[in-house]
């Protein structure tokens, strides 16, 4: 089973779940540069194999919320999508 399906079960588009202005913020949603940048290192180093236990929890952390956060947008951009085939 898909460990986010719950996720993707909540925020189907058919729910309602998402207003156009909340869907098109949620597209818009981008990390600042401090945040990419630490992911950038993070991801460097796991590709090495060099982090510390705390920055491999840290960077399971980043890529689990950015799991979170795609899934979300991409409901988001169906919903925008739908919305304007409706009008």
């Amino acid at each position: 089973m898909n460990a986010y399906a719950p996720l993707d079960q909540l925020f189907d588009t058919q729910q309602q779940c998402f207003s156009p202005e909340v869907a098109a913020r949620l597209v818009a949603l981008r990390s600042d540069g401090a945040t990419a940048a630490r992911m950038e290192e993070l991801a460097r180093g796991a590709n090495e194999g060099s982090l510390n236990e705390e920055e491999r929890r840290e960077y399971e952390t980043c890529v689990r919320a950015g799991t979170v956060i795609s899934l979300l947008q991409a409901k988001a951009r169906l919903f925008l999508k739908r919305q304007a085939a409706s009008h």
